[in-house]
């Protein structure tokens, strides 16, 4: 303070911030390690009670809540020490107010929390890069291996390439002439049924053809190889349905379970960054030779 000749009071500003980064710093970089060495802790813990073997290790609920639990008490942690740091380490605020010490510390604690979720997100960026990277290098060797699958089945029809189906139809003999044999018939209806099950339906021109040589293969009656027909496409339909209905299930215990891991994880890092600016006021106090709250 300092009084002017008009005998107005002055505040006396510092000329350096009251934010001191290099405290902030090392703190955030205390917890960000301190996270990273938890969680590989805690995955190692988590790959302990998981077993292949039935009924044996831990079951799919307990794992969850341990999960859920570990994944509070790591941030719960990592920020308490890294906030502590930052309120140690800071420089001693000379004539400022109790409330705005507080304040500060504070403050403190939360760019700590910041910086180092900061941190976490570039590590885990840099690990979903590499991710991305090598899926697309695994989706480009895929598509060069489909490419040359497909130009080998264009160039050898006998392989059962997709090119195949059209291949047959083309060597179709009427139904007075020599049928093929019964290994020749089974690979030429495999793939008719491949082709239906892609189009959604089996052609008029399909189902006659493959009668007759059902018909001709098991010595049933045209009438009998159709029906027979007719009822395996339902079974195959049927089939396809359930599958479809376990992948729609499959896809929604995903949607749920995203759901709860984004929640968890807000939660997690709420409670990170109260746990910085408390632990950091704690050390604060500390370093000001002031009792702790």
């Amino acid at each position: 303070m300092a009084e002017t000749v008009s005998g107005i009071v002055e505040r006396m500003e510092s000329p350096r911030s009251a934010v001191s980064w290099a405290a902030i710093l090392a703190g955030a970089a205390s917890a960000a390690v301190l996270s990273l060495i938890l969680i590989v802790v805690g995955t190692g813990i988590g790959l302990a009670f998981v077993s292949p073997w039935q009924n044996s290790g831990a079951s799919v609920k307990t794992i969850g809540l341990l999960a859920i639990a570990w994944s509070i008490a790591v941030p719960l942690f990592s920020y308490a020490v890294g906030g502590y740091l930052a309120g140690r380490l800071r420089t001693q605020w000379v004539g400022v107010h109790s409330d705005e010490v507080f304040f500060r510390d504070t403050a403190h604690g939360l760019l700590v929390w910041a910086v180092g979720t900061l941190f976490s997100a570039c590590l885990l960026g840099t690990v979903l890069s590499w991710a991305v990277q090598g899926t697309a290098q695994a989706g480009a060797s895929a598509a060069t291996a489909a490419t040359r699958a497909v130009t080998s089945s264009v160039e050898n029809p006998e392989n059962g390439g997709w090119n195949a189906y059209f291949t047959d139809m083309l060597f179709r003999a009427p139904q007075q002439q020599t049928q093929p044999s019964d290994t020749t018939a089974k690979a030429e209806i495999g793939r008719i049924a491949a082709r239906s099950l892609a189009a959604g339906q089996l052609s008029d021109d399909d189902k006659a053809y493959a009668a007759q040589l059902i018909a001709h293969q098991t010595g049933l009656n045209p009438s009998d190889a159709a029906k027979r027909i007719d009822d395996v496409v339902a079974m195959a339909k049927q089939a396809a349905a359930q599958t479809a209905e376990k992948a729609k299930a499959a896809a929604e215990v995903a949607r749920k379970a995203g759901i709860n891991a984004a929640l968890w994880a807000f939660v997690a890092l709420l409670i990170g960054g109260l746990s910085a600016s408390y632990m950091a006021t704690v050390g604060g106090r500390l370093r000001d030779d002031l009792p702790a709250v």
